[in-house]
């Protein structure tokens, strides 16, 4: 019997200002695995992993499964288990809307891809903690693959270790993922490094509902490693009091309703990377000084996404007329852009519920948007709506804080989750 799950990821924006490899905000972008296993048949008998991808950078992503970013993740997770390979007939669609080398996370993104396909495709139960482990094995700054993990706006550090247990998440990155030779066979690569248990370690702070993120993301690609290397390898107290002044603002003031524009543009002001970046990215000084509130109603503040280039406006309003004065600025530099207005995301995850069953990447919903959601049976799993901290989400059937089953209804009413609608089963539309 044949057996199909989805996988998807968002796109991140980190830093947002003064929160440099502190901060990320998930954003709704994604890239989404269609996975399918099929037990092997007279007409299609045991094949490794077929790996079909669209959307971005499909030109250039490669389609081996022992070198393309995600499934070498996933490899790598399944040999920490004991695992030498993945299941035969295993069928994996990657459908990409995240743009890559543009700031908006598409790295931190394939490699969480890859830890969850991992956890559902062979039914490892990994917490979240773990599963952030073994991410940060691959993706050294936790920014980003902690707000594709955990969704919303996010701040994480990395623990100090023990000696013992640092030298183990340094590991050179070659050894974890190791590059393939032509003639390796599906037995090389056996013993790779297992990461340490609590690498690191994050909070999700509140989020106004009334605020969005425009995404304007310039037409050229700008690496990560090329951005760090234009940082100083000092900084003056006063310039890091800056930071940390507003970073401890930013926190709060993203989560009040409604938020107040003059205290999060300030705080949103940065003197560790962006000062530095300006060279790489004509035109941002020009777009973080001349768009404001005053200039621009509706908007709260606006940064460079990531390492760049990809401008960051968090805004209640006016979505367009700060794209395209943003777009008009960049154009007079000769760079055309593309943007994107969207709520924040929350992404999907791959668990089980108390029967053991996987049901992956259930997106966690406010009530009244089941668009993609469709009502299945009730043989599978019981769908509620729950409210938490007094907004109302819904779930089709994965288990974490929303755990669905009848039989797990009392542990969720024990943490004092408000149960408001029971539902029949959703399942996910197949466009989803």
């Amino acid at each position: 019997m044949s057996h199909s799950f989805i996988v998807r990821v968002p796109a991140t924006s980190a830093n947002i200002g003064p929160g440099f490899d502190v901060v990320g905000l998930s954003l709704s972008l994604y890239l989404t695995l269609s996975v399918t296993v099929n037990p092997p048949a007279p007409g299609d008998p045991p094949h490794p992993p077929r790996l079909l991808y669209t959307g971005e950078g499909a030109d250039e992503v490669p389609l081996d499964p022992y070198k393309n970013l995600t499934t070498r993740v996933a490899l790598y997770v399944l040999r920490c288990h004991g695992i030498a390979r993945f299941p035969a007939n295993l069928s994996i669609h990657a459908a990409n809307e995240i743009p890559f080398g543009r700031g908006l996370g598409s790295s931190g993104a394939a490699v969480i891809a890859g830890v969850l396909l991992a956890d559902a495709v062979c039914t490892l139960n990994l917490s979240r903690e773990r599963m952030l482990d073994f991410a940060l094995m691959v993706e050294r700054h936790p920014d980003n693959v902690t707000a594709a993990l955990v969704g919303g706006f996010v701040g994480s550090y990395l623990r100090e270790l023990d000696h013992k247990a640092e030298e183990a998440a340094s590991v050179p990155l070659s050894e974890v993922l190791p590059e393939y030779p032509p003639d390796a066979g599906e037995d090389w690569g056996m013993d790779p490094p297992h990461p340490p248990h609590g690498i690191g370690h994050y909070v999700r702070f509140g989020w106004s509902e009334s605020i969005k993120a425009v995404a304007i993301i310039p037409r050229f690609e700008l690496s990560t490693a090329k951005a760090r290397e234009v940082l100083p390898l000092s900084y003056s107290r006063k310039d890091l009091v800056f930071n940390l002044q507003r970073l401890a603002v930013l926190t709060t003031a993203l989560g009040q309703s409604p938020p107040d524009p003059d205290l999060i543009y300030e705080a949103m002001k940065d003197k560790i990377h962006q000062p530095y970046r300006k060279t790489l990215i004509p035109g941002l000084p020009e777009v973080t000084s001349s768009i404001t509130p005053s200039t621009h109603p509706g908007l709260l503040g606006i940064c460079l996404s990531g390492a760049g280039p990809t401008i960051l406006a968090l805004a209640t309003g006016g979505f367009e007329a700060i794209a395209e004065d943003a777009r008009a600025i960049f154009k007079r530099q000769g760079i055309e852009v593309d943007w994107k207005s969207d709520p924040l995301a929350t992404p999907p995850k791959s668990y089980r519920n108390a029967r053991g069953e996987t049901h992956s990447s259930c997106r966690y919903q406010s009530a009244g948007r089941a668009d993609n959601w469709q009502v299945d049976s009730e043989e599978d799993v019981t769908a509620v709506a729950v409210q938490i901290d007094g907004q109302v989400h819904r779930c089709g059937g994965c288990r974490r804080a929303f755990c669905l089953h009848p039989a797990d209804l009392r542990r969720v009413e024990a943490d004092g989750l408000a149960i408001v609608k029971r539902k029949l089963v959703l399942r996910p539309r197949r466009a989803f």
